[in-house]
């Protein structure tokens, strides 16, 4: 298993209660590139990217987000030790960060040190996360009336599809963006993903996203894409976690994954229970088994529509 090692960048004051300042940079921020080194020198077979921050620069990130000149910054840093042979000669580096911060978005991210931060990289790595504007840009996520002769299950796979076409449509603002400035990299994606479970913004309460019929479909849309393209494509994420908003344990953010906290694939990945991927593993002791001791129409009871729960 290769890593791209992620050092966390933000600003000054960043979760402290005082006022973000985000032209200035934490002084955390040294001691998480100097960890990083250590571990890229270290673990050299293993560690293949550095990612100096993740979503730093995106600017809706308002409690931490800095300006692309401290990215910058830190890249310069990394590709100096580099060429002085204090870091490994054939690793990348990059910064991992949402489309729009990579120029694909709003014009406000079309500056000078943007434009330096790409010359700077080995390769732009993009995050596109469709499920979140199911409910901040509901447009291609909403059936239309071509639609109203195809059944519920029908409907859905239509969203899916634009899903995936509207990420596809993120990562080549990108590459457009990147293209007008006269710079060629390779342009993966660093994060994509689709939750299983939500109780406000993409839940039954919201824009009805999050179940694991969708999750599959998204998570198979774009393992086809990528693989046919050619894209590198970090998927968010193997297991579910219960840190990232343990306020709200239904919140989406826990539940990403494509494994459960209780060992049990989601149905994105039943078909690799049934080939028998995971015989021999386990989680905390336990086997990996299937959500809904694998049965599809229980499964099909948790996934709705916009107009309520599909009946099997």
């Amino acid at each position: 298993m290769y890593l791209m090692l992620g050092a966390w960048i933000d600003c000054k004051n960043a979760w402290t209660g005082l006022q973000p300042i985000h032209n200035e940079e934490s002084d955390r921020n040294k001691i998480e590139i100097k960890e990083a080194v250590k571990l890229a020198n270290q673990y050299p077979e293993i560690i293949k990217i550095i990612a100096v921050g993740n979503e730093a620069m995106v600017k809706w990130a308002t409690s931490y987000y800095v300006e692309p000149y401290i990215i910058l910054k830190w890249v310069d840093y990394l590709q100096q030790l580099k060429k002085t042979k204090k870091l490994p000669e054939n690793i990348w580096i990059t910064s991992s960060d949402n489309f729009a911060s990579w120029g694909g978005g709003n014009a406000e991210y079309h500056t000078d040190d943007l434009i330096k931060l790409y010359k700077a990289v080995d390769y732009i790595s993009l995050h596109t996360y469709p499920m979140h504007d199911t409910h901040y840009h509901p447009i291609f996520w909403n059936s239309n009336e071509n639609e109203e002769h195809l059944s519920t299950k029908e409907k859905i796979d239509a969203a899916m599809i634009r899903s995936r076409d509207y990420a596809i449509e993120q990562y080549n603002s990108v590459i457009r963006y990147m293209k007008s400035i006269g710079i060629d990299k390779p342009v993966h994606i660093g994060e994509t993903g689709w939750a299983t479970s939500d109780n406000h913004l993409y839940g039954e309460k919201g824009s009805n996203a999050t179940d694991e019929y969708k999750s599959a479909q998204y998570y198979k849309l774009m393992r086809e894409w990528t693989n046919k393209a050619g894209i590198t494509c970090f998927y968010f994420e193997a297991f579910d976690e219960c840190w990232k908003d343990s306020s709200n344990p239904k919140g989406s953010e826990n539940h990403f994954g494509l494994i459960t906290l209780q060992s049990e694939a989601k149905f994105a990945l039943w078909d690799k229970v049934d080939e028998g991927v995971f015989k021999g593993l386990t989680r905390n002791g336990k086997p990996i088994t299937k959500t809904y001791n694998g049965k599809e129409t229980e499964m099909w009871k948790d996934v709705k529509s916009n107009s309520g729960i599909i009946a099997n």
